[in-house]
């Protein structure tokens, strides 16, 4: 929690200033696949958490795995202060928070669909298209899973929004119906007892 704070207003600043550059889904990729490298290496993980490394040496680190990695300069700048200010450990969140601060502004929403097999890309397309309408979105961006033990189907999940067109969803509602319309047919059916004068 207290690092989902502390990372609020880098991504803050960081979006601010990729916009007013016009880089804002460029610097966005970028911040990802940093984050993935600081947190996928074990040896830049445990150099960057050991306190007793000056601040100093630990920008020329971050700038010289930005520059070799090929960022732009922005997010070389950004990796080179989050890593002085000791904040790496910061970035996955970071990114997700960044994202999140593009996606709203360009007015995009994130889906996750979990389909047996995967779509082709016509369906990808229409199924895109559904969802921006039900979902007031200018665009919307699938992120794909395949479940190979789902019968058919499919599930999709973006934020608190959970659609559930898959063949166990659909034979679970009916299962549930049959149970109920049987409860309202016997609860018809059921005898009065007659009443004690």
């Amino acid at each position: 929690m207290k690092r989902r704070r502390a990372a609020t207003p880098y991504a803050k600043a960081l979006f601010e200033l990729a916009k007013e550059r016009g880089e804002a889904e460029l610097i966005g990729r970028e911040v990802d696949d940093a984050a993935a490298t600081f947190e996928g290496v074990a040896e830049l993980c445990d150099f960057f958490a050991r306190p007793w490394i000056p601040p100093t040496v630990k920008r020329a680190v971050a700038t010289e795995v930005a520059q070799r990695s090929g960022l732009s300069k922005l997010t070389t700048d950004f990796l080179a202060l989050v890593a002085v200010r000791g904040r790496t450990d910061h970035l996955k969140v970071i990114a997700e928070k960044y994202q999140k601060r593009l996606d709203e502004d360009l007015v995009r929403v994130c889906a996750h669909v979990r389909t047996p097999v995967p779509l082709t890309d016509n369906e990808r397309e229409m199924l895109a298209a559904k969802l921006g309408k039900a979902l007031g979105s200018r665009q919307v961006m699938l992120e794909e899973i395949v479940d190979r033990a789902m019968l058919g189907g499919f599930i999709v999940e973006s934020d608190s929004v959970v659609l559930d067109g898959s063949l166990e969803g659909q034979l679970d509602r009916m299962r549930r119906r049959l149970v109920r319309d049987d409860d309202g047919a016997a609860a018809a059916h059921a005898t009065p007892k007659p009443k004690v004068q």
